[in-house]
């Protein structure tokens, strides 16, 4: 026991952090939940948001503390993006962090802790100038995003539960950065049937308003062949 003590005392410690790459989705924008610092090194600079994982946890449950912790929400989509641990990446510690790609609909969001985070929803396309890597780990994140989108349902995580054709559309446009040709998208859409039209109808773009679709994850599961 003593051999195995002094193995691993004789080796260096270092701090494990999550970073949490927090995507929404409004008014036809990609946007990400960055905040400005309000503490050194660094104060001012704006960064993602995140913590340190503790002593007695998961790599994964840490995320999802930190997740919550951020944005008050505790079911959401949480996907590791990978590990980040340049030797001077944090001029305050030798830090590795661990990055996380994190799906919220943002109108279940606590706008409130904005205040208390110094937190702000920015378009992913109009970043300002980023603290250490975490430019890398959004690049990385949204790069792991677009390689899902069209494959997996993870686009729903950043919808309302009702939503119209044309918001998935824009949503599928922001996240790959390139315009997609309404009549073939929406022929997909209804070959698969666990993408579902209601009754109700959204009016507030329109007079004649658009039909409201959901997505079904139980009848998805029953065939889960997703290629939109």
């Amino acid at each position: 026991m003593d051999k195995l003590k002094h193995f691993y005392n004789s080796h260096p410690r270092f701090h494990v952090a999550i970073d949490c790459i927090v995507f929404g989705f409004r008014n036809g924008e990609l946007k990400l939940l960055i905040q400005q610092r309000n503490f050194e090194p660094f104060q001012g600079v704006w960064s993602l948001m995140g913590g340190f994982v503790r002593e007695d946890e998961d790599l994964d449950d840490a995320a999802r503390r930190v997740c919550n912790e951020l944005t008050g929400l505790k079911d959401v989509y949480v996907r590791q993006v990978g590990a980040y641990g340049k030797v001077d990446r944090d001029p305050g510690a030798r830090v590795v962090s661990v990055a996380y790609c994190v799906l919220i609909d943002i109108d279940r969001y606590n706008e409130q802790l904005n205040m208390i985070n110094s937190s702000y929803w920015e378009n992913i396309n109009t970043l300002p100038e980023m603290f250490f890597d975490h430019k890398d780990m959004i690049a990385d994140a949204l790069k792991l995003l677009q390689r899902k989108i069209s494959r997996e349902p993870v686009g729903f995580n950043l919808l309302p539960p009702l939503f119209t054709l044309t918001q998935l559309q824009t949503l599928h446009e922001a996240i790959l950065g390139e315009r997609i040709d309404k009549r073939n998208f929406r022929k997909r859409v209804g070959e698969m049937a666990f993408i579902e039209k209601t009754d109700q109808i959204d009016k507030t773009g329109s007079r004649k308003g658009a039909y409201l679709y959901r997505f079904n994850n139980k009848e998805y599961r029953r065939n889960p062949d997703f290629k939109l």
